[in-house]
């Protein structure tokens, strides 16, 4: 199934992804990008995680470049050096509306002041979807309410406001289709609290594999830099 099967709206020109720490943000962007490729769009995915240095679009790089897909990340991303520092041409995201973009915004409200510099463009075009990756299955987004008090931080960090809600509850490789269903009261709760719709659903694909068709759009999990370079 392609990925207009499991978004329940329109797709805009730019796609941010931001959530709590080890919500599978990374992931998402990384999978949605692949995705958005595979339907012809020329895609350009930009890794705004300044914050993170373990989990990065950086680490699919070879995927992202064998689907003809733009990177823009931090120079030093996947390296021993500390730099908390975007490169120029992620302007050039905002700037360049002929091409997709996915942006992988760091973690809470840390890593969402980053957005700041880019929020005015954004906005001003208006052609953007703010995805909030909830997992509910985090310690400290176990509640619906929970999980509203992080996104209220990072829209004030961010000024971006967020627009829809993407349920990516997981347990890592304990995850079952369970799991991920027995999340969607919650997901359906903060949908209702916050007035945005839930734009899918997400599970790993062997997980999603298990489940009915369409219910939840399949992840193929990267690997991190350091697994790769145990091998």
């Amino acid at each position: 199934m392609r990925l207009t099967d499991y978004v329940a709206r329109p797709l805009r020109r730019v796609t941010l992804f931001a959530g709590h720490y080890g919500s599978g943000k990374t992931n998402l962007a990384v999978n949605f990008a692949l995705a958005l490729s595979a339907l012809g769009h020329p895609v350009t995915v930009a890794d705004m995680d300044i914050v993170n240095p373990y989990f990065r679009t950086t680490d699919s790089a070879e995927a992202l470049a064998a689907a003809g897909i733009d990177l823009i990340s931090p120079a030093y991303a996947n390296t021993n050096l500390d730099l908390p520092a975007l490169p120029a041409a992620l302007y050039e995201v905002v700037a360049r509306r002929d091409r997709h973009a996915v942006l992988d915004i760091g973690g809470d409200d840390r890593g969402a002041y980053a957005l700041g510099r880019y929020t005015p463009s954004l906005l001003e075009e208006g052609n953007f979807e703010m995805v909030f990756v909830a997992n509910f299955c985090r310690p400290l987004t176990r509640t619906a309410e929970d999980a509203a008090a992080v996104m209220a931080e990072i829209q004030a960090a961010g000024g971006l406001p967020f627009t829809a809600i993407v349920n990516n509850s997981n347990l890592g490789k304990l995850t079952t289709p369970e799991t991920l269903r027995a999340t969607y009261p919650l997901a359906e709760a903060l949908s209702r609290m916050t007035g945005l719709p839930i734009l899918m659903n997400a599970a790993e694909a062997g997980v999603a594999a298990q489940m009915e068709e369409g219910e939840a759009f399949p992840l193929t999990l990267q690997k991190k830099y350091f697994d790769i370079e145990g091998e």
